[in-house]
């Protein structure tokens, strides 16, 4: 596969996190992997958008809501294949050669997770957010998802939620969703800013409420 992935990234002020992100891609360009990066904006007001002229990156634009601004981004993509990713992802060494396995078996797939930081609490809470993906076929978005366009389609693709647009797609795709071998690593700054323990059991918390009905906004407030 040759120059057929569209990339796209959900962005919100993410100046700060997005040089990490490029610098990853870079790899998928040199290989003639990637045809467009499409930078879906939900109202940044730092350097993001000057960050997505200079890398030549499609810019879109519209309100801050994380599953319409994965739509808007999907609307606008031209490839064959979609890899969504968020903006304080870093991309593992030999992302490329796993995308390109992944596509060649033809069913959509997601990383492991990791996070940009050491000790027992990110190691159990990446564990987990794994273990679930596995067993359970949940992984969130910032595990990455990568779908053929015709895939993603027919599932309807995000919801225009602000909150578990992720979770909803993904049981859509049931049984067919994949691991792929590779760890992408993610920001732990929100961990760290409210505690692991915390914001690991908010997160399963607010999982279970809206696997049990709870609208997607009143959840957004208490994320």
């Amino acid at each position: 596969m040759r120059a057929k992935l569209s990339v796209i990234v959900p962005v919100l002020n993410g100046a700060a996190d997005l040089p990490a992100l490029l610098a990853g891609l870079m790899a998928g360009v040199e290989a003639g992997l990637i045809r467009e990066l499409i930078l879906s904006d939900g109202g940044s007001r730092d350097a993001t958008m000057g960050i997505a002229e200079d890398v030549g990156a499609i810019w879109i634009t519209g309100p801050a809501s994380r599953g319409e601004q994965l739509r808007r981004g999907a609307a606008a993509a031209g490839g064959d294949w979609l890899l969504f990713v968020h903006a304080d992802t870093v991309l593992p060494d030999g992302w490329v050669q796993a995308v390109e396995a992944q596509v060649e078996d033809g069913r959509p797939g997601y990383f492991r997770l990791s996070f940009d930081a050491q000790g027992v609490a990110p190691h159990i809470v990446a564990g987990w957010a794994n273990l679930r993906a596995l067993l359970f076929r949940l992984p969130y978005g910032d595990q990455g998802l990568l779908i053929s366009r015709a895939e993603y389609d027919a599932a309807g693709g995000y919801p225009d939620i602000p909150l578990m647009e992720d979770v909803a797609l993904a049981r859509r795709l049931g049984r067919r969703l994949r691991m792929m071998p590779l760890a992408l690593r993610t920001s732990a700054a929100r961990y760290s800013r409210d505690g692991w323990v915390r914001r690991g059991a908010r997160n399963l918390w607010l999982l279970a409420r809206y696997l049990t009905g709870a609208d997607p906004e009143v959840l957004r407030r208490r994320y």
